[in-house]
């Protein structure tokens, strides 16, 4: 009976090959399986020692990978955010000057500059937005997405929120839509990926259309492929304000909003030291009123999560 095995065990970036007394035939092996008395003796706790060692290093260097987004940010000198421009007031191209603004890009300036970096923006959409952060290209999302179970299994986040906003539901001022009850039965329009869809669809019964983003959506509602269309309501009010004769035949016609939930920074999985980094500075903007002054100059409604928040943060700052 033949006692040695090669057993091959590979690591992050090398392939070490080691050999084992092992069996080539457990069910007849006895007490004479053991190897002869010498370095070899105890091949069997060798070996899951060797693996346990294996395994450990190799789970210690995907979570250094993971971490290394914050120390690749400063070596680089620049912080990659992927930024939403659907419209006032989170992200959008100012048409006189061309410059993107909007409450996600200040926001993102400012991690920027309290992380020591410059800024470089990315345009992204509802479709590609999870899969550019997963895949590297961005190093962070300030994209419209409010904090759901689903995408925390894929994602990690930013644990101090900087806003709490839901959905609002625009339709012609004729539509004769008062209530989310009203929407059974009748095609809302959203974004691809929007987390307003769940709740339309098994509360209420919508019959949901989703695209590629929210000018897209608007677009459809016009030309009367929908019903009505559910986007952020702050994005709605501020519209129907900016753009009044545009828009002068509909209306946000329910009062309430849909499913309100905590706006985040979203960031890849594991990354622990940007997670924490950029929570303190978030808490910072917070406690310092940051959040509500860039607030109101976006035209943003300073709610009482926003009021509240700016008095929690500011008593523990002083603690």
């Amino acid at each position: 009976m033949r006692l040695e095995n090669d057993v091959t065990t590979t690591l992050p970036g090398a392939e070490a090959k080691l050999s084992y007394w092992l069996p080539t035939d457990e069910s007849s092996c006895t007490a004479a399986c053991d190897p002869p008395a010498g370095p070899m003796r105890g091949w069997r706790s060798l070996l899951f020692a060797v693996l346990a060692v294996s395994f450990a290093a190799l789970a210690g260097t995907q979570q250094a990978a993971a971490d290394a987004t914050l120390d690749k940010t400063k070596e680089r000198g620049t912080l990659v955010a992927g930024v939403i421009l659907s419209g006032p007031p989170y992200g959008y191209i100012d048409p006189k000057t061309q410059e993107q603004q909007g409450l996600n890009l200040d926001l993102a300036r400012e991690f920027a500059k309290r992380l020591g970096v410059k800024l470089e923006t990315v345009a992204v959409t509802p479709p590609n937005r999870v899969p550019f952060l997963q895949q590297g290209k961005v190093d962070l999302l300030l994209a419209n997405m409010q904090w759901t179970q689903e995408r925390t299994n894929i994602l990690s986040y930013v644990p101090t929120p900087f806003e709490v906003t839901g959905g609002a539901a625009i339709a012609r001022k004729d539509s004769g839509i008062k209530d989310w009850a009203d929407l059974r039965g009748k095609a809302v329009c959203v974004s691809q990926g929007s987390n307003y869809t769940k709740p339309l669809i098994e509360e209420y019964g919508a019959i949901v259309k989703g695209f590629p983003g929210q000018p897209d959506s608007l677009l459809a509602l016009k030309g009367g492929n929908c019903d009505a269309a559910v986007h952020v309501g702050p994005t709605l009010r501020l519209m129907l304000k900016l753009r009044a004769d545009e828009w002068q035949n509909y209306d946000i016609v329910i009062p309430t909003e849909l499913i309100p939930s905590e706006s985040v920074v979203w960031l890849r999985k594991g990354e622990t030291d940007m997670q924490a980094a950029l929570d303190t500075i978030m808490k910072d903007l917070h406690a310092t009123g940051w959040m509500i002054e860039t607030a109101t100059k976006n035209q943003l409604p300073i709610n009482q999560f926003l009021s509240d928040a700016r008095e929690k943060y500011k008593a523990l700052r002083s603690q």
